[in-house]
């Protein structure tokens, strides 16, 4: 290209031309380079959540930021949507700085994970991390303690292999310990991976040990302090991480901050993974097919039960459910249909509402509050589907008391009018129509007879008693 633009008569002009490009290339790239992402990760951590998080990561990537910021406010939440998380922010070309703000924000459990895994920790004044044993592994009990070991001079070398030893000594059950060594194991790995204080990040999973901001900087588990959004990338301004084997170093001299917040995707993920809202959905949707199974042809049950059940099942899919729970609620509200459809006076109905609430109970897979289906709702599902049920009980057992009032078993007892004087055999009229009949007794024209027996289409007749259940024919 250089030997063309020799050969012009203007070279000179084309020459000033491509480095004008080229300044302004340069120029502007580092204008694009100090694009800075603020991404909120608030509340219990689960599918929507970690879906949003990942989602972020992948755009602030294609548009090449220089940073993204992940503000946590989380007590924690589920095992596989934090390790979503952490695999993205360990794969993302683009740093991740984890920062705990504002005051009075923290980073429980699956939070501490993530700060751990983050290029870059940070946290505000008035604001604590830690608190990251399993849930599960807690029970009445709390925690397991670290096991006390005999005073005794050690070499180093003897420490590090007591330390590394400490974990699998631990009591409770064999997948107890397996869980509780896992969760060690990955906690250490990412803070010998970000170069952070490793023994303390063991005691956060083993002893739910917790930090203030201030101490949690002094030993070294986060990198540095910052009140605001400013003083934090003011203070990360020229530091240095290792992404993908290179050390990249953060120019942020004037940087242009971008507030990144969940769209329609996003909010409507979130609304449906709800364990409440999944749980409504599911009884809407099963509710709604049983009343289109039961008057087919409605159609709005039918389309409306089907829709509901897709989103209930696809929220439910996303969710740690117990699959027995499950089994319970489908047999239950399986026995109340069969109570009504086919009463035993109330031997499937009962069963089917213990086993409902029984499955509702145990439907959430995960001791943490956060994902757990509200006792109020349970409670009102399955009083709605006991009063269902004991109204048609209540039905059958009215039915079986009522007079009949259709057929040739309603007749007996209905009035018929003579159409004539007769003896033994005549004509009456009765339900709007003439018939044959029979009477023991003198029959004269108009008298009011009482029909007794129906044989084909001869009524036996008698006199009518006057009295209040007597109906006209």
């Amino acid at each position: 290209m250089c030997g063309l633009l020799r050969q012009t008569p203007s070279s000179g002009s084309c020459i000033t031309r491509c480095w004008l490009v080229v300044v302004l290339l340069l120029a502007v790239a580092p204008l694009k380079a100090q694009d800075v992402w603020l991404v909120d990760l608030q509340g219990a951590i689960g599918p929507a959540s970690a879906d949003f998080v990942m989602r972020s990561l992948d755009d602030a990537a294609a548009a090449e930021a220089a940073l993204v910021v992940l503000r946590l406010d989380t007590p924690g939440g589920l095992d596989l949507a934090m390790r979503d998380i952490i695999r993205s922010i360990l794969a993302s070309p683009v740093p991740v700085a984890g920062w705990v703000a504002p005051g009075g924000a923290r980073a429980a459990s699956a939070g501490t994970y993530i700060m751990y895994a983050s290029h870059f920790a940070a946290m505000a004044q008035a604001t604590n991390i830690g608190s990251s044993t399993p849930v599960n592994l807690g029970g009445e009990g709390g925690p397991f303690p670290l096991p006390t070991m005999p005073e005794q001079p050690a070499s180093d070398d003897e420490e590090e292999a007591d330390q590394e030893a400490a974990p699998s000594s631990l009591p409770g059950t064999a997948m107890e310990r397996k869980v509780l060594n896992d969760a060690v194991a990955y906690i250490r790995a990412l803070a010998e991976l970000r170069g952070r204080n490793a023994e303390w990040a063991e005691q956060t999973v083993v002893e739910a040990a917790n930090l203030p901001a201030s101490e949690a900087l002094e030993l070294g588990v986060v990198d540095l302090m910052a009140d605001d959004i400013y003083d934090l990338l003011a203070r990360l301004n020229g530091r240095s991480t290792t992404i993908d084997g290179r050390s990249v170093t953060l120019a942020l001299n004037d940087p242009v901050i971008t507030l990144v917040e969940p769209d329609w995707r996003e909010k409507f993920l979130a609304m449906i993974t709800d364990p409440n809202v999944a749980y409504i959905l599911l009884m809407i949707g099963i509710y709604g097919l049983i009343l289109e199974f039961y008057n087919p042809g409605m159609g709005l049950p039918g389309i409306t039960g089907v829709i509901c059940l897709l989103l209930g099942a696809f929220a439910l899919q996303m969710l740690p459910i117990n699959y027995a729970g499950l089994a319970l609620i489908i047999v239950g509200i399986g026995l109340m249909v069969v109570e009504a459809l086919s009463p035993s006076f109330g031997v499937f109905g009962l069963g089917g509402v213990a086993a409902f609430v029984l499955g509702s109970v145990m439907l959430m897979d995960t001791e943490m509050e956060a994902f757990q289906i509200s006792l109020a709702i349970i409670g009102a599902f399955a009083a709605a589907s006991a009063g269902v049920f004991f109204f048609a009980l209540g039905a059958v057992f009215t039915s079986r008391h009522r007079r009949v009032t259709t057929g040739m078993e309603s007749m007996p007892g209905s009035v018929a009018i003579a159409n004539e004087d007769f003896n033994g055999e005549g004509h009456v009229r009765a339900f709007s129509e003439n018939w044959k009949a029979i009477s023991d007794l003198p029959v004269k024209k108009g008298q009011e007879l009482e029909i007794t027996g129906v044989d084909g289409l001869t009524l036996t007749v008698t006199h009518r008693q006057p009295g209040p259940d007597t109906e006209e024919g």
